[in-house]
């Protein structure tokens, strides 16, 4: 099989096209044919390095049909995804034309969007699902801030959020993607000048219930102190590095009944505790299709052009998902 292998840790560059032998599936897994698969930031710091030694073929998530099963739930040419399960971190992943996958990270697929489209959704409206309802419970009525808005992730969030009847506050760094975040349905749009806190003392009369941070350690101090009191706060992303936060005191930085979590899809989807069934793939499928989710691919790259697709990602002007398409 045709496989995009990290030929040593570094830039975009050290990602090569090659032969592998195809994968042969074990008890409990999936081998799948590869139609498509999504880009996630998750894959460049793999490919840099940044989270150590990783399997040599990058990839958390794909979409495409079911070449065997050894337990017998899918059938041979079934529609699926597949969503992490240590792929691309502790086993070979999806920037391939076969990959085999526990059964347990994979979930059929019933909707008819084009392969690309299919590959735009899967990690980030899982990672999102998960982190608001589960992690900060949000619920009706409740405003909550998505702090790294334009981001793949953050949009599917806005999406989800508004979707459920929240209110959403959404911040980006750029004002020229402001307009973005009001398509999706966000009640207000801040700058991100590093100090959200002071902004929303300042402009937003109705107090945060919950943010869902994908910027990180940078902001964390920050992002504490935009929520109410026994208001939450779900990390979900490093946009902003992975420089860890100095000095954390929870005596001064955390704010008294504030409840801070961590949501870390690459290490628990598809788990006992976070199952890729909690997440309603077929509801969101359906409302991409519709177009109430503007979900689709902003961007889609041939399988030979992944160097290119990853200069694309890391300069972070993309706005939205982008998809790979294989054969």
């Amino acid at each position: 099989m045709k496989a995009i292998v990290i030929s040593s840790y570094g830039a975009p560059e050290v990602l090569r096209v090659t032969d592998l032998p195809d994968p042969v599936p074990g008890q409990g897994e999936v081998l799948i044919r590869v139609r498509a698969f999504g880009l996630n930031h998750a894959e460049a710091y793999m490919r840099a390095g940044a989270w150590g030694e990783v399997a040599a073929v990058p990839g958390i998530e794909c979409v495409g049909q079911v070449e065997a099963d050894p337990s017998g739930r899918f059938a041979p040419g079934d529609r699926v995804v597949a969503i992490l399960g240590g792929m691309g971190r502790t086993r070979n992943g999806s920037y391939a034309e076969l990959v085999t996958v526990p059964a347990a990270n994979v979930a059929a697929v019933n909707s008819s969007l084009a392969w690309a489209e299919l590959a735009s959704v899967p990690e980030v409206y899982a990672t999102a699902w998960y982190g608001l309802f589960d992690n900060l419970d949000l619920r009706p009525g409740q405003r909550v801030l998505v702090r790294g808005a334009t981001s793949s992730l953050g949009q599917a969030a806005v999406n989800l959020a508004v979707d459920h009847g929240a209110r959403v506050l959404a911040t980006t760094r750029n004002p020229a993607h402001a307009p973005l975040l009001r398509e999706l349905g966000a009640e207000d749009v801040l700058i991100d000048d590093g100090d959200l806190a002071a902004q929303i003392n300042d402009k937003i009369t109705t107090p945060v219930d919950a943010a869902f941070d994908l910027v990180g350690n940078n902001v964390l101090r920050d992002t504490l102190a935009t929520v109410r009191p026994r208001g939450r706060v779900c990390q979900a992303g490093f946009l902003g590095g992975f420089e860890p936060v100095r000095d954390f005191d929870p005596l001064a930085d955390l704010p008294t009944g504030v409840q801070l979590s961590f949501f870390g899809s690459a290490f628990v989807l598809g788990g006992p505790e976070f199952p890729l069934a909690g997440v309603p793939l077929d509801a969101i499928y359906a409302k991409v299709e519709a177009g109430t989710f503007p979900a689709k691919p902003v961007r889609v790259f041939r399988f030979d052009e992944i160097v290119e697709a990853h200069r694309v990602m890391e300069a972070g002007d993309a706005l939205g998902k982008m998809a790979v398409t294989v054969g």
